[in-house]
Formats: structure tokens, C-alpha cells, sequence
């Protein structure tokens, strides 16, 4: 229902502004471009699904072999101590456990590709243990939440724009985009678990949480004591050899399972496909929304409003020159990334604002894209609380990013 709520609000409120820019300014061309905003989001909401289809197809494909050949099962029995904390209604050592861990763990290496497709599988499996087909779920939610927190331990592509733009050293935000994206996922699972009534002081969940502290401060210390060069060498070779790794013991399991495993393969992939056509509908209606709304100018206003009102209360206002990143971060992934490289080359990789707007787009996932791609593939209607536990997690990494920007770079 809320999902409903902003997207008319999107419109709405593109034609009011579009509107008084065209009256008060006299700013013929603002309905011209919202309407080839529109299409052009459109495409790209098609050409998203179809890029996807390759990728889902391959993925699920692999999946399918792995649920066949028991790995995702023993997936399952590895994560249950944590995640039948965090996800009670599911039965213990299901199935979905185990994609779920899959799908954690993908994002955690900063593996789109293959995380997508992950989460996809587990919702739908964990639709298939909702009593309401069209009502997310709470583990659904919980889920999903992370997920849009967007928690990656090594932000690679970060680094390598800001390698592209001239940074003297791409790598000093990776300590500051650590911390921030680790916020923004505590949050989202302690703002779940408020929602849920779910104990968050649990024995193994103070140990998961603990023992993430302890794992990322390791991360911290020896990435720092590399160069660049070697961050970056290091850091892909280990996780696209970690995937190579899964994707041959997966048909390595289904070997010693007897299984047809081409058959299996392919099983997998008709889902995949099925998935990325449903998909279409939802990505579409989102991306046209957010495209209007950029379109009207409606961004730029907020952006203003927000400098003014902070220097009037004579605060600094040097965070808002990244706030295009901040603003469009939940809105759409392309779009921030974009804000982050018109940043970067407007005010110089290594200037606060470039460094701010860097840490900004990797301190979560974006909301709205997640929410309709993730819910639209198995047709949930009503996401219930998503949409604003997903937020406050955004929230709270825009105000981990600005924290540490002015921590770390002033």
C-alpha cells in the first residue's frame, strides 16, 4: 500500500512542479521531457528484465543443480543457529535457508550477478511457504530488508570509478563505506525485529553480530596495509574464484547424487526465464515513476530547500553538494551512480563532496528497485511495513555517510 501511495505521489507531484516551472518561469520544454523520460525509463525497465534473463537463467540453472545435489540443504543446516533467530516462521532446515545464506553472501562479495538471482529463488521459495499469496510475509520482509541495506564488504566498483576519476587513492573511502553500509544493515534488521518482536538479544545473535565486528575489523586492518593495485587484484580474484568454486562443487554434488545434472540445468533455467518476464510489469511501473519525477525538476527543488533551510540554522552546508547521491540512491542504482560521477567530476574525486558521494553510494542498495523487483516476481501486492523499515536503514546510512565523511576527510 505505501509502494501505491509514492508512486502516485511521483506524478503528482512532478505536475504540480512541471506545472509551476511552466507558469512561473516559463519553461516550455519541462512536459517535452517528462514524457521522454517516461519512455526512456520504460525502455530501460525492459532492457533491465532482458539483460537479466541471461543471468537468472544461468544462475537458477546453477541453483537448481545445487538444491538437487543436497548443497543448498547443508547451506541450510549452516546458517539455521543464526537464522532461526532472524527468521523464526521458517521450518528449520528448509530449503530456502540455504538460498538465503547464498544470496547474503553473494552481496557481501559485491556478486550482483550472482546474488540477484539467489534472492530471487529464495522468495520464491519462501512464497511457497506463505499462507497469503499477494502479503509479504515476515521472513519476506526481513529478507528483503536486508537485502535493500545493501551491506558488501568489498565495494570494488567504487574504487575502480574512483580510480577512473583521478583519486589520488581509490581506496581511502573503504574503511568509511564499511562502517556506513554495516549501519544501515543493523539497522534494517533491528528495525525488522522491533516490527517482528523478535529478541535481538539472543545468544546467537549477539555472537553473529559480535563476530561480524570482529571479521570486518579484520577486513579493515588488512586491506589497509595493501596498495590500491592490490586491493583490487586480491579482492576480485578471491571472490570470482569463490564462485567458480561453488558453481563446480555444485555439479560436483549432483555427481555423487546420480542426478541428470544437464536436466537439472536446465530445469533451473526455464525458471530463470519465467522470473525475468514476470519481473517486466513491476520494474517498468517503478522506473517510469522515478524517471517523471527526476524529469520535473522536483529533485532539484528538494535539493535547494535542504541547503537553504541547513544554512539559515548556520550549520554546514558542504554535505549537500552529495545529495543528488543520497536523494537517488533508494530511488534508482544508475541514477546514483550517475550523481556520484557528476560529483566527482564537478568537485574532484578527492574533494570532501566526491569522497562523501562515493561513501553514499555504497552504504545501501536501492529500495524501490529491490522492493518491485523482488515482491514482482512472485506478485506480492501488499509489502506491508518494507517500504519504511527499508528507508529508515537508507536514513540511517545517509547519516552514516555524512558522519564519516566529516570523521575521516575534514
Amino acid at each position: 500500500m505505501v509502494l501505491n501511495y509514492i508512486w502516485i505521489a511521483f506524478f503528482l507531484i512532478a505536475f504540480i512542479v512541471a506545472l509551476g516551472k511552466l507558469v512561473f518561469i516559463g519553461d516550455t520544454a519541462v512536459f517535452t521531457d517528462i514524457i521522454n523520460a517516461s519512455f526512456a525509463s520504460a525502455k530501460t525497465g525492459f532492457e533491465i528484465s532482458l539483460g537479466l534473463t541471461g543471468i537468472l537463467s544461468l544462475w537458477l540453472g546453477i541453483m537448481k543443480i545445487g538444491e538437487k545435489g543436497g548443497v543448498i540443504q547443508s547451506f541450510a543446516r549452516l546458517a539455521s543457529p543464526v537464522f532461526s533467530k532472524l527468521f523464526p516462521d521458517i521450518p528449520k532446515n528448509h530449503p530456502v535457508t540455504g538460498s538465503i545464506f547464498m544470496n547474503l553472501s553473494a552481496n557481501l562479495l559485491g556478486l550482483d550477478n550472482a546474488s540477484t538471482p539467489m534472492g530471487l529463488k529464495a522468495m520464491q521459495q519462501l512464497q511457497e511457504l506463505n499462507k497469503e499469496k499477494e502479503e509479504a510475509s515476515n521472513p519476506m520482509i526481513m529478507f528483503l530488508c536486508i537485502n535493500a541495506s545493501g551491506l558488501t564488504l568489498i565495494p570494488i566498483t567504487i574504487m575502480m570509478y574512483r580510480a577512473q576519476m583521478g583519486a589520488v587513492n581509490p581506496s581511502d573511502v573503504f574503511l568509511p563505506i564499511m562502517l556506513t553500509t554495516f549501519t544501515s544493515t543493523l539497522i534494517a534488521i533491528l528495525a525488522v525485529c522491533v516490527k517482528q518482536r523478535i529478541n535481538i538479544f539472543q545468544r546467537n545473535l549477539l555472537l553473529f553480530f559480535g563476530g561480524m565486528g570482529v571479521f570486518i575489523g579484520g577486513l579493515v586492518w588488512l586491506f589497509n596495509s595493501l596498495n590500491q593495485e592490490q586491493v583490487s587484484l586480491y579482492s576480485t580474484l578471491f571472490a570470482n574464484s569463490l564462485l567458480f568454486t561453488i558453481i563446480c562443487g555444485f555439479i560436483i554434488s549432483g555427481i555423487r547424487k546420480k542426478i541428470n545434472v544437464y536436466d537439472s540445468f536446465i530445469e533451473g533455467a526455464k525458471e530463470g526465464f519465467h522470473t525475468a518476464i514476470t519481473i517486466i510489469p513491476y520494474l517498468v511501473a517503478i522506473l517510469v515513476g522515478i524517471g517523471v519525477f527526476r524529469a520535473s525538476g522536483a529533485m532539484d527543488f528538494i535539493i535547494e530547500g535542504i541547503r537553504m533551510g541547513f544554512g539559515a540554522l548556520g550549520i554546514d552546508t558542504e554535505f549537500v553538494g552529495a545529495l543528488p547521491t543520497m536523494l537517488m540512491k533508494p530511488l534508482s542504482g544508475s541514477g546514483a551512480r550517475g550523481m556520484m560521477l557528476d560529483a566527482m567530476n564537478t568537485y574532484g574525486a578527492d574533494s570532501f563532496v566526491g569522497r562523501l558521494s562515493s561513501i553514499v553510494q555504497g552504504s545501501c542498495d536501492t529500495t524501490f528497485y529491490v522492493v518491485a523487483l523482488y515482491y514482482g516476481s512472485i506478485g506480492i501486492r501488499n509489502t506491508r511495513y518494507t517500504v519504511q523499515c527499508a528507508l529508515l536503514a537508507d536514513l540511517a546510512g545517509a547519516i552514516a555517510a555524512v558522519a564519516m565523511a566529516y570523521l575521516f576527510f575534514t
